[in-house]
């Protein structure tokens, strides 16, 4: 593996703090202003790319050989990348895989997401450690001329993602029917053809894998947009309401995800599992509040204690805000917790079948270290049928 041979820089990257990073560029040409993570996951840049958790977001690669399993329709989470653009430290791998049908510095071209590679990510990821998530600009320009003082205010102007609400725009407007399975060998991904449990998926920025996880345990799953409200919900008449992942400030999405929630729960007594941005929003709907964390989780090695079994889950997260555990209130538990700081990552009522985690169980890191969500969500619906 090398550097990019080329001499001249083609794209920079411009910290809000005056940090300027230079690098070799691929995929679209123009400038893209947003917040910076990095992510430690070995696998999965192309699911990365496609969450739509990282709307708003540049994402660092930790892992250097992005670009070697290549890009298959088969793993997009949604239609269309929703990270606004890609740090790596290497040139894009050619693919090896034999799924793979296209080149990611074509998939990225084609999409409109900026990359810069030949970038010091282990430098990078330190100061985003240490300083919090910056606003940054990734410019990529083939002749290699940058208004870095144009850039700096960019960077600078940026708001950030604290008070927005991504979750409308990361949702679908319609609804929609989901019935697709999860991927096995050798049939690759089938559908559920006699559903148990009618649920509602409420779409905060869903990851198709969360979907076929559902279809997988028996759910027939009708997707609403993230705005759908408690009567719509109930119209549908569901054994069971799931809330989905998504991005933003969940504060923000809050002003009309949490009514929604409350009613449901004052009108209905069926099960409700969220992940995710689902998680805080069910968090905030129960009385607890959520904060802006340093420079959040984002990878697929983070362990999570279940602190009722003492089981200890390998995770994947993506989460730049956390619900605060000290804010949860009387009849609210505790139920998971990260092993790395202590943050909070799952929750559950005392007395009913509505429960949350903060991680992504669909992403499979362990590998089916927490498939058993929805195992529980399924079983919760045939109790409350059976009631």
């Amino acid at each position: 593996m090398t550097i990019s041979s080329n001499k001249k820089p083609t794209a920079c990257l411009v910290l809000s703090d005056g940090s300027i990073f230079y690098g070799y560029g691929f995929g679209a040409i123009g400038t893209t202003v947003a917040e910076l993570c990095f992510n430690t996951a070995m696998t999965g840049y192309q699911e990365i790319m496609t969450d739509p958790s990282y709307a708003g977001q540049i994402v660092t690669f930790t892992f250097p050989h992005i670009g070697n399993t290549g890009i298959t329709s088969e793993d997009d989470e949604t239609a269309d990348p929703f990270a606004a653009g890609m740090v790596v430290k290497w040139d894009p791998t050619d693919p090896s895989s034999w799924r793979a049908h296209e080149k990611i510095t074509l998939w990225l071209t084609a999409r409109g997401r900026i990359a810069i590679g030949g970038i010091d990510t282990r430098r990078l990821t330190r100061a985003i450690r240490q300083q919090g998530a910056p606003h940054v600009a990734l410019c990529h320009n083939t002749e290699g001329e940058f208004d870095l003082k144009d850039l700096l205010a960019q960077a600078q102007a940026f708001a950030g993602l604290e008070g927005l609400d991504l979750a409308k725009d990361a949702s679908y407007k319609q609804s929609y029917k989901w019935n697709e399975k999860r991927w096995t060998w050798p049939d690759g991904y089938v559908t559920e053809e006699a559903p148990k449990y009618k649920v509602v998926a409420i779409d905060y920025g869903a990851k198709r894998n969360i979907l076929r996880c559902l279809a997988s345990v028996g759910c027939d799953v009708t997707v609403l947009p993230a705005t759908a409200t408690a009567e719509e919900v109930l119209t549908h008449k569901p054994d069971g309401v799931f809330l989905s992942n998504g991005p933003g400030d969940p504060a923000a999405t809050g002003t009309y995800a949490v009514p929604m929630i409350q009613t449901i729960l004052a009108k209905s007594n069926i099960p409700v599992f969220g992940i995710c941005l689902g998680h805080q929003m069910l968090a905030l709907a129960l009385g607890a509040k959520t904060v802006k964390m340093n420079h959040g989780h984002h990878g697929a090695n983070h362990p999570v204690k279940d602190v009722e079994s003492n089981k200890v889950e390998i995770t994947s997260m993506n989460h730049g805000f956390t619900v605060d555990s000290q804010s949860l209130p009387v009849g609210v538990l505790e139920t998971h917790v990260s092993l790395f700081d202590g943050s909070n990552c799952g929750i559950r009522m005392a007395d009913r079948p509505v429960f949350s985690v903060q991680y992504h169980p669909e992403a499979s890191p362990g590998p089916q270290d927490s498939f058993y969500l929805f195992e529980k969500f399924a079983a919760e619906m045939q109790k409350s049928l059976a009631a």
